[in-house]
C-alpha cells in the first residue's frame, strides 16, 4: 500500500477541494445546500485576502482527503484557536490512517502557531466520527449550541439602520 503524504493546498487544488467538499456534503446528506464554486474556493483560499487554509492528503499520487481550516481567537484563553471547518476522507480510505494523519498535522500547525485550542463541529448522528474523535481525546461540548444566521435573516439584520455610537 502506498504511503500517506500531506501537503498544504495551492490554488491549483481548487477543483480538487471542491470535489472533496461535494463528497463531504453527500456524506452529510447536505448536497442540496452546496453553493460553492471553484472560483470561490480559489478566490477565498488563495486570493489576496485568504479566509482559509487547506491540507491535501494523498496515498501515493491519489488525493484521498482534505482538511479545511482557519484561525479564530479565544478571549478566555487569550490565544488563537485553529478551527477545523471540514475534514473528509474518501469512504474507501476510512480506517486506514488518513483522518488521524490530517488531525495530527492540524495539531502540529496549531502548536506551532501558539494556539490554545483545536476545535471543530460534528453532526450528532455521525457516530463513527464521534467515536474516532473521542479515541483521540476530544471532548464533545454539548452545552454549546452552534448558532447560525444566513440567507434572508442575515441580510435583514445587515440592513437594519445603524445606531449612532456615543463618543
Amino acid at each position: 500500500m502506498p504511503a500517506l503524504s500531506i501537503r498544504r493546498a495551492t490554488s491549483r487544488d481548487a477543483a480538487l477541494i471542491l470535489k472533496l467538499i461535494r463528497g463531504l456534503a453527500e456524506y452529510e446528506r447536505l448536497a442540496h445546500q452546496m453553493e460553492a464554486t471553484v472560483g470561490q474556493i480559489r478566490r477565498h483560499g488563495f486570493g489576496r485576502r485568504r479566509y482559509f487554509d487547506a491540507l491535501i492528503c494523498r496515498r501515493g499520487r491519489t488525493a484521498i482527503g482534505f482538511a479545511l481550516y482557519f484561525f479564530t481567537y479565544s478571549t478566555f484563553v487569550g490565544r488563537p484557536t485553529l478551527y477545523l471547518e471540514d475534514l473528509f476522507v474518501l469512504p474507501e480510505e476510512r480506517g486506514r490512517g488518513a483522518g488521524k494523519a490530517l488531525l495530527a498535522e492540524l495539531a502540529r500547525i496549531a502548536v506551532r502557531r501558539g494556539c490554545g485550542r483545536l476545535e471543530w463541529a460534528v453532526l450528532d448522528w455521525n457516530a463513527p466520527s464521534i467515536r474516532f474523535y473521542k479515541r483521540l481525546g476530544a471532548r464533545l461540548r454539548k452545552e454549546w449550541i452552534l448558532t447560525r444566521l444566513s440567507g434572508p435573516a442575515l441580510r435583514r439584520l445587515a440592513a437594519r439602520s445603524r445606531t449612532k455610537s456615543r463618543r
